[in-house]
């Protein structure tokens, strides 16, 4: 029996060192993977003078909208075929000089001659030169992207990315924070989909998290202040912007960090405000509900944008919060 209990205490030992070292191997893998970008990256700002965390931010927004994307994957900006080989290059002809006599935007970044849409040096290169084609000052590249999207918020996304990317210095921005300080006393359930019946038939947009008035609010990631002030459903509310497409919204404050202002860089762990009570009504209105924050999410493919269940990211999130 002994020697029964020790056998087993050497397989889960021998177990734990298994899993450790590949948690060691796959960390080491994904700061390769950023490395990697960020050369790749910083090599093209070289030679088209577009800053580095506008083609990484282009190239972020991607990954994002692109539903076949691997976390391993280099560059997954996409150029259709039509814009980089040029209208009647049906047999995709990729030498750069012949492209241009087809009106294709593709251009060789690597030297080879050929403009090739599954080279990442080429992408990055013939994204950044078709977004500079008007300038590189901030309203420059700001119409470069217009015309590169033709899309309001994907522009505005990209910008606030950019923002967040030179702010830190790097894009391996990673980290999480539970929305309430964990120090203080709360309660929250899966409750997004619930009905709600104030302002008409609806859905539950999100995960109450009941707690007292005061209790911090802190960011759960790296984003930029989008939204900010009343709402009638809400009362006071924020939204912020991350680098994954995606929206986080905080509703019913009692009020604001007196520095948090719309165009605010923020990171995971920053105070934003306090938990209130106030909504449903006119500015000003509080009370007509138990103190809670509203945490909602909402993910933007590209073409739409549509809630959806914060409850397992915030369950993740907690545990993160836990072990700082």
């Amino acid at each position: 029996m002994l020697r029964q209990v020790r056998r087993l205490i050497i397989a889960g030992c021998f177990v734990c060192f298994l899993f450790a070292v590949y948690a060691q191997d796959a960390a080491a893998n994904e700061k390769k993977i950023y490395d990697d970008r960020t050369a790749l990256y910083k090599k093209t700002e070289a030679l088209t003078h577009l800053p580095w965390y506008y083609i990484a931010a282009i190239d972020q927004y991607e990954r994002q909208i692109d539903p076949n994307a691997k976390d391993d994957q280099l560059v997954s900006i996409r150029i259709p075929d039509e814009i980089w080989f040029g209208p009647g290059n049906v047999t995709h002809i990729n030498e750069e000089n012949l492209l241009l006599l087809f009106g294709g935007k593709g251009k060789d970044g690597n030297g080879d001659g050929q403009a090739d849409p599954n080279n990442p040096e080429d992408v990055l290169y013939t994204t950044a030169m078709m977004v500079t084609e008007y300038g590189l000052n901030e309203e420059d590249i700001k119409i470069g992207l217009w015309h590169f999207y033709k899309r309001a918020l994907a522009v505005q996304t990209i910008k606030q990315t950019a923002k967040v990317f030179k702010t830190f210095q790097h894009i391996h921005l990673t980290d999480r924070d539970f929305p309430v300080d964990i120090n203080y006393n709360y309660s929250y359930r899966s409750s997004w989909g619930d009905r709600r019946g104030f302002g008409g038939l609806r859905i539950h947009e999100g995960t109450d998290i009941f707690a007292d008035y005061q209790t911090p609010v802190k960011s759960t990631t790296y984003g930029v202040v989008e939204m900010k002030g009343w709402n009638t459903y809400g009362g006071w509310r924020i939204g912020i912007r991350d680098i994954f497409n995606i929206y986080h919204y905080y509703a019913h404050l009692s009020d604001y960090n007196k520095d948090l202002q719309v165009g605010k860089v923020v990171k995971p762990g920053d105070i934003l405000g306090s938990v209130g009570s106030t909504g449903y009504g006119p500015p000003g209105t509080a009370g007509k509900f138990p103190p809670h924050l509203h945490y909602g999410m909402y993910k933007d493919n590209g073409k739409s944008e549509w809630s959806f269940d914060p409850y397992p990211y915030l369950r993740k999130w907690e545990q993160i919060a836990r072990q700082k």
